[in-house]
């Protein structure tokens, strides 16, 4: 979910460390776009749900919207069937640690490796081995250590520019608004389908979706290389 949100942490262009494993992609935050233009990231966290993500795979299937889902290891060890189903539809997959510990940035390189790369193995068997193209620190609570580890394995940091806090609960129309004011910073949009009650997620992302449309954004996924 959000919170401080990766502007609250550096980016990083840091060095590599030479005590971890070295990264094989690019170990800064991407927010950015693969494709140029007017474009928006959908991204969707702490699922997979079994009330919520079927409803925004739904709603992303008639808008002809591929997205990307930040699951939970524990979520997707539960419901392999909707981690497998997300792969099958399209989109892609993001490893947002095992048990979404918002405080991972103050704890032990040690503690932080375990969370991302248990999640990894636990989605890959959910997945049946489709691949993890990023990792979103819970919270935005990206290190550098934690960067890294995540970029030896292949999978880009995923930040965000659009928060409207959903998470929150403020009522679908301010869900909306937020996401209209905000857009402008930026093409990556932070919602969820799980971690709770996303019926006003589910309820802003489709009125957002057409929005998007009717204003000239296209969609697309965060860049990954």
């Amino acid at each position: 979910m959000g919170g401080g949100g990766p502007d609250a942490a550096a980016d990083g262009v840091d060095e590599a460390s030479a005590s971890l494993p070295q990264p094989t992609v690019d170990m800064a935050i991407v927010r950015e776009s693969e494709d140029p233009g007017r474009t928006v990231n959908i991204t969707l966290d702490d699922g997979p749900d079994p009330r919520w993500t079927p409803k925004a795979l739904e709603l992303l299937r008639k808008h002809e919207v591929k997205a990307v889902f930040c699951v939970t290891g524990l979520n997707a060890a539960a419901h392999p069937e909707l981690v497998r189903r997300i792969v099958a539809e399209g989109h892609r997959l993001c490893d947002h640690s095992v048990s979404h510990d918002t405080t991972m940035d103050g704890k032990p390189v040690a503690h932080q490796q375990t969370e991302i790369l248990d999640a990894k193995r636990m989605i890959d068997q959910a997945s049946g081995g489709a691949r993890l193209w990023y990792y979103r620190a819970p919270g935005g609570a990206f290190t550098p250590e934690s960067r890294q580890i995540a970029a030896a394995h292949g999978m880009r940091n995923l930040g965000w520019n659009v928060d409207p806090s959903d998470y929150e609960q403020p009522g679908t129309d301010r869900i909306v608004r937020a996401v209209q004011q905000q857009i402008k910073k930026g093409p990556t949009v932070l919602l969820h389908d799980g971690g709770g009650n996303r019926a006003q997620s589910m309820e802003a992302l489709e009125r957002l979706l057409p929005w998007f449309t009717e204003h000239g954004y296209a969609f697309s996924f965060p860049q990954a290389g």
